[in-house]
C-alpha cells in the first residue's frame, strides 16, 4: 500500500513539474509572464467535456458551489497537482522502518 501511495505522489509531482515547465517555456517564447489555468489545460485536452461540465454545473449545482468550482478551474494548473503530491508525500512520511 505504501508503494502505491508513493507512486501516486510521484505521478502528481511529475505532472505539476511538467505543467510548470510548459508555463516557463511559454513565458520565455512570448517574452511575457504566462501561466495556464486548469480550465485552459482541460480545454486543450478535451474542449467539449469542459463545456459539458460547465453546463452541467450551471444547471445542477447551487450558485455558491458553481462559483467555487469556477474559481478552482481558474487557478494555476501546476499548483493543485504539485501541492497535492507534496502533501501526500509529507503526510505519508517515510513509513515504518523495517527491522
Amino acid at each position: 500500500m505504501e508503494m502505491v501511495v508513493r507512486f501516486i505522489c510521484l505521478v502528481l509531482l511529475v505532472i505539476g513539474l511538467m505543467l510548470l515547465g510548459a508555463d516557463i517555456m511559454s513565458s520565455l517564447e512570448k517574452d511575457a509572464f504566462m501561466v495556464r489555468s486548469l480550465a485552459q489545460v482541460w480545454s486543450t485536452i478535451d474542449k467539449p467535456s469542459l463545456d459539458g461540465f460547465k453546463s452541467w454545473l450551471e444547471h445542477t449545482a447551487p450558485g455558491s458551489v458553481a462559483s467555487a468550482v469556477e474559481y478552482c478551474l481558474n487557478v494555476w494548473a501546476f499548483l493543485p497537482f504539485g501541492l497535492l503530491g507534496a502533501g501526500i508525500a509529507f503526510l505519508g512520511g517515510r513509513g515504518h522502518d523495517e527491522e
